[in-house]
């Protein structure tokens, strides 16, 4: 397998013999994982390879699809156009409800891949007339250096770009991918930092911080809650939730609020109930937010 040098890591600060001289500390995600050599960050996208951070994720796209912009969902970007959906394998995130965990709970080693280029992803594009690539299906965040020479080409060729991502990057390198994509979908699963943890094994306070900065940046935002019973469907935190959207500025950003089917590792519970995800919808517009869309009923 193709690798590259890795883009956001340094030598290991501290030094002993468990870590080696050869040990990195990979700074893309706030997990901020320190590697010992030949060892993958959680993500499984990014080794260390003999005191050089790597990514595995280079050239090698498990999904490449034409998909409608509002599959996203984007339903105030280019609405009506279609978008190139790519993905190469891996996450930093570890949901419990996860749909596609048969590819982001993966390495790329371990998927069945397509060797494209980010040029031959513009040539795609090209060829199939779409206005836009989207970066999605698993964590795009994961797969960065791809996403930024692929968004970087596009912009050359006046295609638009698209990231589906749950937010979970570290500040430098979401303000330097801010320059080359046009919109964003964030998935904000979860407003109690720690059923947040629990369920995505990640940090709460990092994904709000990335929507801030897509605001400042003037990315196009729309956001997704998926409400999950246990987890995310309290709908006291859910208000909770929409009162900081609306006082930071979001309130006339798109919130797509997501029916949960049972799934992966929570099988075991049940649908969200229809009556829920519509008195969601109640709530979030009348604390202010002006595009609310009620999504799986």
């Amino acid at each position: 397998m193709e690798e590259h040098v890795a883009l956001y890591w340094q030598k290991a600060g501290k030094q002993d013999n468990n870590l080696h001289n050869h040990a990195v500390e990979c700074m893309l995600c706030p997990h901020n994982c320190i590697l010992k050599e030949e060892q993958k960050g959680i993500c499984k996208t990014r080794e260390n390879h003999k005191g050089t951070l790597c990514t595995l994720a280079w050239n090698n796209p498990c999904s490449i699809c034409l998909d409608p912009i509002e599959k996203k969902p984007l339903n105030h970007f280019l609405p009506g156009t279609k978008t190139l959906s790519i993905a190469i394998a891996g996450c930093n995130m570890r949901c419990l409800n996860c749909q596609n965990y048969n590819i982001s709970q993966k390495s790329p080693k371990e998927t069945a891949n397509y060797n494209y280029t980010p040029a031959a992803i513009i040539e795609l594009a090209k060829k199939y007339n779409t206005p836009s690539i989207s970066f999605t299906y698993t964590e795009p965040t994961v797969y960065y250096e791809y996403m930024l020479a692929t968004a970087k080409l596009a912009h050359q060729n006046n295609i638009k770009t698209v990231i589906v991502s749950n937010g979970y990057i570290n500040k430098k390198p979401l303000q330097e991918l801010c320059n080359y994509i046009d919109a964003a979908n964030i998935d904000l699963k979860c407003f109690d930092p720690a059923l947040h943890l629990k369920l995505t094994g990640a940090k709460l306070q990092p994904v709000l911080d990335s929507l801030l900065l897509l605001k400042r940046g003037k990315i196009w935002l729309e956001i997704t809650h998926l409400m999950i019973p246990q987890y995310s469907n309290n709908l006291q935190t859910f208000e909770k939730m929409c009162q900081w959207l609306v006082k930071k500025g979001f309130d006339s950003t798109p919130l797509h609020i997501n029916r949960f089917f049972p799934q992966n590792e929570l099988v075991h519970l049940p649908a969200t109930p229809v009556t829920t995800i519509k008195e969601a919808g109640r709530i979030a517009t009348q604390a202010g937010i002006k595009h609310v869309y009620l999504g799986n009923i």
